[in-house]
């Protein structure tokens, strides 16, 4: 019994209906899956909007809608009457640009040598390095905090250079990553050595190849680790708060715990000025997110 052409296609076109059906019903099960982690991980952001908006009522009542809107909690919190807020929004503006430009240039130095220079133990104090990875940034405070002391950043001595020296207190710990420094030397690695042999051969020095070949192919990757880096210095807390700073001195995400005062809690203020604190970051990654999607792809790529 021999089988004619058209049966041929017809079971073709039955197996790719069945295929289809089987993919978008995959599909269909995935965007629901994915939807509803994307609820239960939005609805904090969102409750902490609606609750920053609300006059008055129970804020730890789980709810969809606020109960009213006024805008009474943002004002509290950006005239300044409770905490210094234009100062610390100032505060973390030059922790945030110091700490990003320390952190970026340290990192590609760093990842240089450790890509495309040959010497003994090369790869052992590259792998070396990376096990840091493993420990929390707690297990450094002790370090960190007894390193501060002993550098001098927390003496008075002046109003300008006690301004100075508590920034530097709050940035220096941060300015050594080891993220950065793996993402940027994978960068590195995708660079042809073909270019760096011919720079040397026309008699470059290794600060000029650096400069003229290897960051400016690797600038995207750059730009997704300074983005990582803003994130993380605006986020910063922990660290801010167990330093003997100036009150003035504290950055915005430290700050705002002052909105929660010994014997009474403005709740709502609190959430208000959570809010603005992320604003910032949302705007960052949103305008930056083509640049910050192409850097990892490279770095991991690399």
């Amino acid at each position: 019994m021999t089988t004619s052409p058209s049966d041929f296609a017809q079971t073709a076109a039955q197996l790719k209906a069945q295929r289809k059906r089987r993919n978008r019903l995959h599909n269909i099960a995935a965007y629901s899956v994915l939807t509803v982690i994307a609820l239960v991980m939005l609805y904090p952001f969102y409750w902490t909007l609606i609750t920053s908006l609300e006059p008055t009522g129970n804020i730890y009542q789980a709810k969809l809608a606020p109960s009213g809107v006024s805008l009474k909690n943002y004002s509290a919190v950006l005239s300044g009457t409770t905490v210094p807020f234009w100062r610390m929004v100032l505060n973390s503006v030059v922790i945030c640009t110091v700490g990003v430009l320390g952190s970026v240039t340290f990192a590609a130095l760093a990842a240089y040598p450790l890509a495309k220079m040959r010497f003994p133990g090369r790869d052992l104090i590259f792998y070396a390095i990376l096990a840091l990875v493993v420990l929390p940034n707690e297990s450094g405070l002790i370090v960190n905090y007894i390193t501060t002391i002993k550098l001098g950043l927390l003496e008075q001595r002046g109003p300008v250079w006690d301004t100075i020296t508590q920034y530097a207190a709050i940035v220096l710990p941060s300015i050594a990553s080891i993220v950065g420094l793996f993402l940027i030397r994978q960068a590195y690695l995708g660079v042809p050595l073909e270019l760096i042999e011919a720079a040397r051969i026309d008699g470059a020095k290794e600060l000029t190849i650096w400069r003229r070949i290897m960051l400016p192919l690797s600038m995207p990757t750059i730009a997704a680790f300074a983005i990582l880096e803003f994130v993380a210095l605006w986020n910063s807390f922990l660290w801010a708060r167990i330093l003997p700073l100036d009150p003035q001195m504290l950055p915005l995400s430290a700050g705002l715990l002052e909105l929660s005062g010994t014997f009474a809690t403005n709740s709502r203020a609190t959430m208000a000025g959570a809010v603005l604190v992320i604003i910032p970051i949302l705007i960052v990654f949103a305008s930056l997110q083509r640049y910050f999607m192409k850097g990892i792809e490279g770095a991991v790529k690399g």
